[in-house]
């Protein structure tokens, strides 16, 4: 731990998880004001800016200043643009179907159930996801090739995904097509490419921070959001019923890689 004191490192990791605390009960304030829980989707990217933010103010005095600024910077890029494309989104339409279909299994008050299995477990893992910009902030010595390579890394990402999102909302701002399947642009090549930028930008942020020995421990924080984009409340989730929705949906499956960009399989 000799490029990390450790002082300053637990006062860092406890800022932030105070900072998360503080974004999800925000979060869940809204969303039973206004009735609509998906409101966390859009919290969630300022989440992230916001623990970055506490984080930084937490280590200070602490860390080396050019990854400080690089890492807070493309927190602040990435978390921003998200959360402005999801509130725009949801400002369109209602609740998502997919927390209808989970808060219709509550077995008594349907905030508190919410509060439970939506917010809980999301904040949990906003701060583990998290711990590569907490560690990248308090780590000492130079940036390095590594930190170089991070950064290109989550700035490819932040570009792929918000390219993804501009192509999929210019498509789908067509009423016409609202049943159709989006297979141009990025699209054709990776059924989504909104959670493959997503992901790259964590491992970019990961790769900062593996800079300097002690960040290289937290590798299991982009893995976990990985594991969350394709299995879990991302691509798995979200094609559980699309082909009932959307006809030629399978034959775009047998077709397009379901994560990393691919040439399309011909058929």
């Amino acid at each position: 731990m000799s490029s990390i004191a450790l002082g300053p490192l637990l006062v860092t990791l406890a800022a932030s998880a105070g900072a998360v605390a503080l974004s999800m009960l925000v979060a869940f304030g809204l969303g039973v004001v206004t009735g609509r829980h998906s409101i966390v989707d859009t919290i969630w990217g300022l989440g992230f800016v916001v623990v970055a933010v506490v984080a930084l103010l937490a280590s200070s005095g602490e860390g080396t200043p050019a990854r400080r600024l690089v890492v807070v910077g493309l927190v602040a890029i990435w978390g921003v643009r998200l959360a402005t494309h999801i509130g725009r989104r949801a400002l369109r339409s209602g609740e998502d179907r997919r927390y209808v279909a989970l808060l219709a299994r509550a077995p008594g008050n349907r905030d508190r159930y919410a509060l439970r299995v939506v917010y809980l477990p999301q904040g949990i893992v906003m701060w583990w996801v998290s711990l590569p910009v907490q560690l990248a902030l308090v780590e000492r010595g130079s940036f390095g090739l590594l930190g170089v390579l991070g950064t290109v890394v989550a700035l490819g990402g932040i570009a792929f995904e918000a390219v993804g999102d501009a192509q999929l909302d210019h498509f789908l701002a067509d009423r016409t097509r609202r049943s159709a399947v989006m297979d141009r642009g990025l699209w054709r090549y990776t059924r989504h490419p909104n959670y493959f930028g997503d992901a790259c930008f964590w491992w970019g942020i990961y790769l900062i921070a593996a800079a300097r020995a002690p960040g290289a421990l937290t590798a299991l924080s982009p893995v976990v959001m990985s594991v969350l984009l394709t299995r879990g409340s991302g691509k798995a989730l979200l094609e559980r019923d699309i082909a009932d929705r959307r006809p030629g949906y399978a034959d775009y499956v047998r077709r397009t890689s379901g994560f990393v960009p691919l040439p399309p399989r011909r058929d």
